[in-house]
């Protein structure tokens, strides 16, 4: 194969790759602010209100978050436990709990929302307050 024609295949492969991810966060992004609730996030100025932003975060940022459960570590769940205001010295407790409850919300299809249910409780565990 020559490197041009290799190019091409690369390229367009990466085209494709973009285009399929975009419609994906193009889907999540109108199915999100068609909601009432979506609307319901943001002040008149297009803020996202300091109560919802662990929501929006959620919703935004799925695919990264049950990544990050599957793991019971990263970059992702680090940022939800500080918008959560998760303690530093309990942040351990939630990644194991993290990790314990993503094969409930991969076998369940779970969406953002009940993740967060899953993640928080409600009220919150003792063990991360």
């Amino acid at each position: 194969m020559t490197g041009q024609r290799r190019f091409f295949l690369s390229a367009s492969a990466a085209a494709l790759a973009l285009s399929l991810s975009a419609c994906s966060v193009t889907e999540t992004i109108s199915n999100f602010l068609s909601s009432t609730s979506g609307r319901s996030w943001f002040t008149e100025d297009g803020l996202i209100k300091a109560d919802q932003r662990v929501n929006a975060f959620m919703v935004f940022n799925f695919e990264n978050i049950k990544q990050d459960m599957a793991r019971g570590q990263g970059e992702y769940l680090d940022s939800l436990t500080t918008l959560m205001a998760v303690p530093p010295d309990r942040r351990t407790s939630f990644y194991a709990h993290a990790q314990s409850q993503y094969p409930h919300v991969v076998q369940h299809g779970s969406t953002p929302e009940e993740t967060l249910v899953l993640l928080a409780g409600n009220p919150a565990p003792a063990a991360w307050r």
